[in-house]
């Protein structure tokens, strides 16, 4: 039986994290476990950081943004005698079980820390860029694509107001799941993201149509991990290629991952707070709690992991028909 657990976030934060570690806190108080935040993700669980919480200590919470556990990137527990450290931690605080809110990195971190010292985890989906296996949606992806969208909607009347070509950097290393519904609800002309191989050459000819057809202001959503390079050097080359187009680039950047969650991300994170809890008491282990159809479902690590979560080709079909 759990009788202590902890809860941490580890990686980038996201919007909807706060609402995440409040729902852990209170549904272990509601089944009488105790419960422990673990400051700064792995970095602190090594150096043993633990602060015990209570429903007091989530209150007005809900609403901000960020984490109030703080979170930080550790290369010590990367390696094997940076976990032990951790282990010892959590052994000598009583922990039976951890949530490990956070994305990929978090996870694989997790699945080989409770491999080696079987410590119970449940995985919470914290990441912008929806790009875990195993959810629909992750938890601080909607804050971050109103936020990146609000942004576009402003560019678009600059760049209408001078004939400008605008260049619009949006989050996502590995993937377009920012950038797809930036372009839709922003009413962009193009957008590249890495999972398609929309080529500069390719873009430059859809701009060189529209410029023929008398439109003199676009907007181009590029995803920060397009393979064709960042918003710059794709700028730059479109103005190699067409002189007489007045370019400008926009890098979002981090303002996507601050600010007030929505209430899709406080109602996702609460969700899944409750699911991971419940998960470690009914014996769940090295798995993640996520929301598919509306069903809450589990899925291991391993497949969260390792397996990839595809882009809704039909939204590229959308972007297309919607530019013309």
């Amino acid at each position: 039986m759990m009788k202590r657990i902890a809860v941490f976030t580890s990686g980038g934060d996201s919007p909807g994290m706060n609402a995440c570690i409040r729902a852990v806190v209170r549904t272990a108080v509601y089944h009488g476990i105790e419960v422990y935040g673990i400051m700064r993700g792995y970095s602190g669980m090594i150096k043993g950081e633990f602060v015990k919480l209570d429903s007091a200590s989530v209150s007005n919470t809900v609403q901000k943004g960020g984490t109030i556990l703080k979170s930080a990137r550790s290369q010590t527990f990367q390696t094997k005698e940076g976990r032990q450290q951790a282990f010892d931690q959590l052994v000598n605080n009583g922990i039976d079980g951890l949530v490990a809110i956070g994305g990929n990195g978090t996870f694989t971190g997790a699945s080989i820390f409770e491999q080696e010292f079987g410590i119970p985890t449940v995985g919470a989906p914290g990441t912008i860029d929806n790009d875990l296996y195993g959810t629909d949606y992750t938890i601080g992806y909607d804050t971050a694509v109103n936020t990146a969208l609000e942004a576009i909607d402003k560019i678009r009347d600059t760049a209408d107001s001078h004939d400008r070509c605008f260049f619009i950097e949006v989050m996502g290393r590995d993937s377009g799941y920012i950038a797809i519904p930036c372009a839709i609800g922003g009413g962009a002309e193009i957008v590249m993201i890495p999972e398609t191989q929309m080529s500069t050459d390719a873009v430059i000819e859809t701009l060189k149509a529209g410029w023929k057809r008398s439109k003199t202001s676009f907007i181009v959503v590029v995803a920060e991990g397009d393979e064709e390079g960042n918003s710059h050097a794709v700028a730059k080359r479109v103005k190699e290629a067409i002189p007489e187009l007045d370019t400008r680039v926009t890098i979002i950047g981090h303002v996507q991952r601050g600010g007030s969650p929505t209430a899709a991300d406080r109602l996702l994170g609460s969700q899944i707070g409750i699911a991971a809890v419940e998960g470690l008491m009914n014996g769940m282990r090295n798995v993640m709690a996520g929301i598919v159809d509306r069903k809450l479902v589990y899925t291991p690590f391993n497949d969260t992991i390792h397996k990839k979560k595809l882009i809704n080709q039909s939204f590229m079909r959308m972007v297309e028909i919607l530019s013309v």
